[in-house]
């Protein structure tokens, strides 16, 4: 039983490789500008790793309530950054 669990761990862990599942990577920034009718915020960003972009200022949309009552302009923050429907979006912030 115990090899069947290690064997089962393992296929797993292969798959998630395969797939390219990883953990997420929180990207510092600043937030220049909320546009709240919009659900979008302009964000002063370093590199996104995982999006393959440099640093620049771009604007993302977000779509979580919980992580737009967050937003304050001027505040540096951390937050991941994904493709979500063919839009940038932050889907997690610090």
């Amino acid at each position: 039983m115990k090899n069947l669990a290690g064997i089962t761990l393992a296929a797993i862990l292969a798959i998630g490789a395969a797939t390219g599942v990883h953990a997420e990577e929180f990207t510092k920034g600043v937030i220049n500008k909320i546009d709240a009718k919009t659900n979008k915020v302009t964000i002063k960003h370093e590199e996104l790793k995982n999006l393959d972009m440099p640093a620049m200022t771009m604007v993302f949309r977000v779509e979580d309530p919980a992580i737009r009552a967050k937003l304050k302009e001027g505040a540096a923050i951390e937050f991941v950054a994904e493709r979500v429907n063919g839009k940038l979006t932050v889907t997690q912030m610090k």
